[in-house]
């Protein structure tokens, strides 16, 4: 047990020093949470809404600034 608690105890310390050399850089901790794109649902909802942009009377033009801001095609 003594072992497991040390462990536990090296891996807090890391992380505490870590994460005061981060903000000693000046940066700081944020968490944010994303649709999770594992789920069936995220799956289901892309495709209803990519079908919906595909089927726009804008998809043309707005396929022209997907592909002028993604820079695809440059070497």
């Amino acid at each position: 047990m003594t072992a497991n608690t040390n462990r536990k105890h090296g891996s807090r310390d890391k992380v505490r020093s870590y994460r005061e050399r981060v903000r000693a850089r000046g940066l700081r901790p944020i968490q944010i949470w994303v649709p999770d794109t594992r789920t069936a649902a995220f799956r289901v909802q892309a495709h209803l809404q990519s079908l919906a942009v595909a089927q726009s009377e804008f998809a043309h033009e707005d396929q022209d600034f997907v592909d002028a801001v993604s820079g695809l095609g440059e070497a």
